[in-house]
């Protein structure tokens, strides 16, 4: 099976950085394209970020120029590095990953979440 496991959520104080990680495992030929997305109190899920094969990467405008998305290839890993931290970035931030497996070549999965809560 295709599992994606999200770590490094927590109370962080305004101003302040948290690191999020996410891992890739199961039988996986290779990953297409791998993602943050948050759903913030009240709200629909948003996208956050997005990190292509090629090397492209992509921001939601709220987040531009604070957060840094980066991937490992080689160990199936993608990061999220949040700097000035708002308390509107308060969310459930969720890993997803779309990928190709030994049946299928356009597969998708999802993490299970992690709460990333901002707060003095």
């Amino acid at each position: 099976q295709v599992q994606l496991v999200e770590s490094g959520g927590g109370l962080v104080q305004p101003g302040g950085s948290l690191r999020l990680s996410c891992a890739a495992s199961g039988s996986i030929f290779s990953i297409d394209t791998m993602s943050w997305y948050r759903q913030r109190p009240g709200k629909e899920r948003e996208l956050v970020a997005s990190a292509f094969s090629g090397g492209r990467t992509v921001y939601a405008d709220s987040v531009k120029g604070r957060f840094t998305i980066s991937r490992d290839n080689a160990k199936n890993t993608v990061s999220l590095q949040m700097n000035s931290l708002i308390p509107e970035d308060t969310a459930v931030y969720y890993c997803y990953a779309a990928l190709a497996t030994k049946y299928s070549s356009s597969y998708y999965k999802w993490g299970q979440g992690t709460q990333v809560t901002v707060s003095s």
